[in-house]
């Protein structure tokens, strides 16, 4: 395989301390989801994941990253989405109401190393065929780390992750793809939800110390994006909703690992009483 570029394989010891990251950027998540519902607004969405970062005395990834010509840096710890917007999007004065769905995209830094995650969540009754987009998307990213850990090539798997959503009739987002994690947040490779022969040089071998941010953004309609006069929000062009799942994914000898993922029986002390019982917890 001839590749174009180089990216860093993670040792047993870095891989721990990423999911230090990961198990954090987990928690923010989950207290973020308990306020998920009509008449709550994004911003105040946005503040329980600054509280969560601070507790642990973290450095919230997205904030103020960016900055270039006429667009300002980011100016919130999270990117939260609702409807037709696909990522990017800015916590401010927007009320959520019944039928939305809402995309919250997160990371953070801890003691050098990184953890980045997006869960996307139904607001009260969503119609059928919001149900059906999230359940695609979510399957999607389900779909992709059972791959990594059966697959030689990433191709292998972007090929799949498109075959599976546009098979449910929806269509996969091109401009913006995954990315390596480690140190920073985002590193080498490029990690596409699709494959087509102009992605083929960027490909690249799945095996023990890959860490890999996987998050298929797909779209009820078209696939095309515009940007919005903040310049950051992202939409689709036809104005149909969108949906968006990450979880950072170390490959590890044995298989793949979710590095933003619930906490395991032996980490469950880690956590503050409040997110240990499972029942309560968002998974995704």
């Amino acid at each position: 395989m001839d590749n174009q570029f180089q990216f860093v394989l993670r040792s047993r010891r870095e891989i721990k301390k990423m999911r230090a990251a990961g198990l954090i950027v987990w928690q923010a998540h989950q207290a973020g989801a308990k306020l998920i519902r009509p008449g709550v607004t994004t911003a105040e969405i946005d503040v329980a994941y600054v509280e969560t970062f601070r507790n642990y005395d973290a450095k919230p990834l997205f904030l103020n990253y960016g900055g270039t010509g006429s667009r300002p840096p980011f100016p919130a710890v999270t990117c939260i989405s609702t409807n037709e917007e696909v990522v990017h999007g800015i916590p401010g004065s927007r009320k959520l109401v019944d039928g939305d769905i809402v995309s919250v995209d997160t990371g953070c830094k801890i003691s050098g190393w990184c953890g980045d995650a997006a869960v996307t969540h139904p607001v009260g009754n969503i119609s059928d065929e919001n149900k059906r987009l999230l359940k695609s998307t979510h399957e999607t990213l389900d779909l992709a780390i059972r791959l990594m850990g059966e697959c030689s090539k990433w191709s292998e798997v972007a090929k799949e992750m498109q075959g599976h959503v546009e098979n449910a009739g929806f269509s996969v987002v091109r401009e913006m793809v995954g990315h390596g994690i480690g140190q920073e947040l985002h590193e080498p490779p490029q990690v596409p939800n699709y494959f087509s022969e102009s992605n083929a040089d960027g490909d690249f071998e799945l095996k023990p110390g890959v860490v890999l941010a996987v998050e298929p953004m797909v779209n009820a309609g078209t696939r095309h994006l515009e940007e919005g006069d903040d310049g950051w929000t992202i939409t689709t062009s036809d104005r149909k909703p969108s949906a968006h799942f990450e979880h950072t994914i170390a490959i590890t000898a044995d298989g793949p690992m979710r590095l933003t993922g619930p906490p395991t029986d032996e980490e469950l002390e880690l956590v503050p009483e409040e997110f240990r019982d499972s029942n309560q917890w968002v998974n995704w």
